[in-house]
């Protein structure tokens, strides 16, 4: 590895200094993640006095950080920092007016666009030649390349891409298994000193009533495959047969539950029930996963000693930006897709077009269930009455069970918040009835939350560099080292220093996704997990290291600063994608167009994108917004229900959209832009 690393550097560096005709070229930036903390200078907040960091090195405030120094050094040129520290959205908007004070500016992808088409951002497919690591990632990655691409007729492209990880699962279901083995595990019956009860059950199946349902998994080694069966004529269906009893305590709902893993399973959990739902070999589904909240929430005293416990939970339950959350992990569970879509709430159909969740009739029935889970108490109060009382603090306060989030950053926890015995884990992804093209569809483990090409990115002021060649030189030799193998770990690591080298100072290694990637230093692991950033790999290398602000970032880094925890749970569903048994978006033109995964941005023209921005509700601020701050009817429904919004039922609220909003005419214009997306690649071909 090393060999290649040298020669892609060497070749780079040639190319930066052939299109850097000057070293005392300034490149203004723009340019930073969300935050005046996370931007290429130290803020005030974060060096304070000075801060030295793992390197040896006393930064202060306004100094570059030491990715930044270390990208002076290798392209030659001087970067000074404009950046207002705001989201990309927010940075474009305060710079738009003011676009020849600034080479390099932060941007949504189709603000970027769009503003590219008005000729304000510089093309970069203008200027491949000198662009040769980003044009081989691009025809590497064809998803990517369909994502990037701002208009058909001349193929431009006006922003490099910014990817948050790649080509891996991103959101994953998290429970406290230690709870789980509580009621779960051992011989014989459950007991308890003293217990709730369920409350009137409302959920309804979802699974089938009769029959057998085989499910191919890894084994509990993870060596390799084999088919699991669950048998319905044998052990019934669980929530029809707790739905049957009716309320009951919860020693008899932990004992009804045990009975039928036992014998839909014949005996193939054994004592280790839990297994079910957090082994290498789990193959829970979504009505095993309300048998076991109904479990849950009516032990309250056997899990944490109190009368109460929450169920499902966001990370934040007065925040919309994570509440959101628990409408994406509705999909998982019941089989919808386009609700952890890449772009909007877009899939692609078996049948090659568009499709829009927010139009489908099952995205509604999904959300219904999910309601049913609030009116039973499965689901967190605070998330319901969008309350800030105990939001964010279910978890470490033992009072929540279950997740649906990010794995590295949750499973921190475990050393932050948990106590010893205590244990929040990733687990397998839900089998759930997917129409795939199958017929009659197929049960199967699919996830939609699929790491492809971000929202957001950079891209090069014409206003700023136009008269200046080595100012968009410069610019162009940036984006292209960021894509070059070396420059992608120099974006992820930051420099050298903060990485483990050998005698010969070469890279210590390790294999990660099959491939070999550079270990961290000791002093850098230090430094992230006792002094700066407890654990948090993403925020102590934006604030700190000032990597991980765009382009390329490899979750290699992250893993290695993962909870062992974290890396149990997230180990065994990697285990799972590796042997197939977990199907995910493809980002490639998929055989079945159903894998395919949709582009991040699709090239829609100023007139269409006059019409897009028209239909209101639909836009990113209307009624189905994702943002801290906003609203969204579909996290509305799974807390309120139907008649929160005035909509009847789930027929109704998927005409609504379709007619009322525009949803139609919307989804006709991305059609018409993925149409001609698809043309244009097959001419690269």
């Amino acid at each position: 590895m090393k060999k290649v690393l040298s020669l892609v550097l060497v070749c780079v560096l040639l190319l930066g200094l052939a299109a850097s005709a000057s070293a005392e070229t300034v490149l203004r930036m723009a340019t930073g993640y969300n935050s005046k903390q996370t931007g290429i200078t130290f803020d005030a907040d974060i060096a304070g006095a000075g801060i030295t960091l793992a390197d040896g090195v006393t930064y202060n405030t306004g100094d570059l950080k030491p990715t930044w120094v270390e990208l002076e050094k290798i392209l030659g040129v001087k970067f000074e920092s404009l950046y207002t520290g705001q989201s990309a959205n927010k940075e474009f908007e305060y710079w738009k007016d003011r676009l020849n004070e600034v080479d390099m500016i932060s941007g949504t992808a189709s603000t970027l666009t769009e503003y590219g088409e008005a000729g304000s951002i510089v093309n970069l497919a203008d200027y491949m030649d000198q662009l040769p690591n980003f044009k081989a990632y691009l025809e590497a990655n064809p998803i990517v390349r369909l994502s990037v691409t701002g208009n058909t007729n001349t193929g431009a492209i006006y922003f490099s891409p910014y990817f948050d990880g790649v080509d891996d699962i991103e959101r994953m279901p998290l429970m406290r298994v230690d709870w789980l083995q509580k009621l779960l595990d051992g011989d014989g019956e459950f007991t308890a000193e003293a217990c709730g009860n369920t409350a009137a059950p409302v959920y309804q199946p979802y699974m089938p009533l009769t029959g057998k349902v085989e499910i191919e998994t890894p084994t509990l080694d993870g060596t390799a495959t084999e088919i699991v069966t669950k048998d319905y004529d044998k052990a019934g269906n669980i929530v029809a047969k707790m739905n049957e009893k009716g309320s009951m305590t919860g020693v008899e709902a932990v004992n009804m539950l045990r009975t039928y893993i036992d014998e839909a399973y014949n005996g193939y959990y054994g004592t280790e029930r839990s297994n079910l739902y957090m082994g290498q070999n789990a193959a829970w589904d979504a009505d095993e996963l309300v048998a076991l909240l109904r479990c849950v929430v009516a032990n309250p005293q056997t899990l944490n000693g109190t009368d109460t416990v929450q169920g499902l939970f966001s990370r934040e339950d007065d925040n919309n930006q994570r509440r959101v959350d628990l409408f994406r992990f509705a999909g998982t569970l019941f089989g919808v897709r386009g609700l952890e879509a890449r772009q909007d709430y877009l899939y692609v159909g078996v049948d090659g077009k568009l499709y829009d969740a927010r139009q489908q009739v099952e995205t509604y029935e999904a959300l219904a269930r999910m309601h049913d889970l609030v009116l039973e108490g499965l689901i967190s109060k605070a998330f319901i009455d969008n309350s800030k009382e105990n939001s964010g603090t279910y978890l470490e306060n033992d009072l929540g069970f279950m997740s649906y989030d990010y794995n590295q950053t949750q499973t921190l926890m475990n050393a932050t918040k948990l106590q010893e015995g205590e244990k929040y884990m990733a687990v397998m992804v839900p089998v759930a009835k997917w129409f795939d093209g199958t017929e009659g569809g197929v049960y199967m483990r699919f996830t939609e939350s699929w790491r492809s090409v971000k929202t957001d990115g950079w891209g090069i002021s014409k206003a700023g560099v136009e008269g200046n060649p080595d100012k968009l030189n410069a610019a162009l030799a940036l984006i292209d080292y960021a894509y070059s193998e070396k420059g992608q770990i120099l974006m992820s690591y930051g420099p050298d220093a903060f990485i483990k080298t050998n005698a010969d100072g070469s890279y210590v290694t390790f294999l990660f996704n099959g491939k070999e990637m550079p270990e961290i230093a000791d002093a850098t692991r230090e430094e992230l997990w006792a002094i700066k950033t407890p654990g948090n790999y993403t925020n102590y290398a934006r604030q700190y290291l000032g990597s991980t602000l765009s382009f390329v970032k490899s979750q290699a880094f992250e893993y290695q600063c993962t909870h062992d925890v974290g890396r149990e749970g997230a180990g065994k569903i990697s285990v799972a994608i590796g042997l197939g048994t977990i199907k995910h978006p493809e980002l490639a033109l998929a055989e079945n167009s159903w894998y395919t995964s949709v582009p991040t941005v699709l090239p829609s023209t100023k007139n269409e994108n006059d019409m897009l921005n028209g239909y209101t509700e639909l836009t990113a601020n209307g009624k189905f917004s994702s943002g801290k701050g906003g609203e969204n009817v579909l996290v509305n429904i799974i807390a309120k229900g139907f008649t929160e919004e005035g909509i009847g039922s789930a027929e109704e609220a998927a005409q609504t959209v379709t007619t009322a909003w525009k949803g139609r005419q919307y989804l006709a214009l991305k059609n018409q832009a993925w149409n001609r997306l698809q043309a244009y690649y097959a001419t690269l071909q």
